[in-house]
């Protein structure tokens, strides 16, 4: 059985930083994508970001140059450092991996649950 455990997040103040880490233990299959996902009350779930096998990231435009996504293989980890953090990030972040391609596109009225998801961490960010 997969077990996903998240830590980080927190509150920090507009401009601060927050590194986000999850653990996958139990995996018995070759891990594809791992991300992270987000949802902030009343909106939708949406997509932060993204690393392949190979290491190829993708981010959303609103985190590009701010948020670097990265794994560890051997250790089946994955992390989000979060800089320059603005209000507008504050939602529960969501990470995911899988044996599969995780969604780019989103369906309205998902949640935020994909592949082998984590607990859910809050990521408050005040100004």
């Amino acid at each position: 059985e997969v077990q996903v455990v998240e830590y980080g997040g927190g509150s920090v103040q507009a401009g601060g930083s927050l590194t986000l880490s999850c653990t996958y233990s139990g995996v018995t299959f070759i891990v594809s994508d791992m991300g992270w996902y987000r949802q902030a009350p009343g909106n939708e779930c949406e997509l932060v970001s993204l690393i392949g096998s190979d290491g190829l990231t993708y981010y959303e435009d609103s985190v590009k140059g701010r948020f670097t996504i990265s794994r560890d293989n051997a250790k089946n980890t994955v992390a989000l450092q979060m800089n320059s953090l603005k209000p507008e990030d504050t939602a529960v972040y969501y990470c995911a991996a899988d044996s599969l391609p995780l969604p780019k596109r989103l369906f309205p009225g998902g949640t935020c649950h994909y592949g082998y998801y984590g607990q859910g961490t809050q990521v408050t960010v005040s100004s």
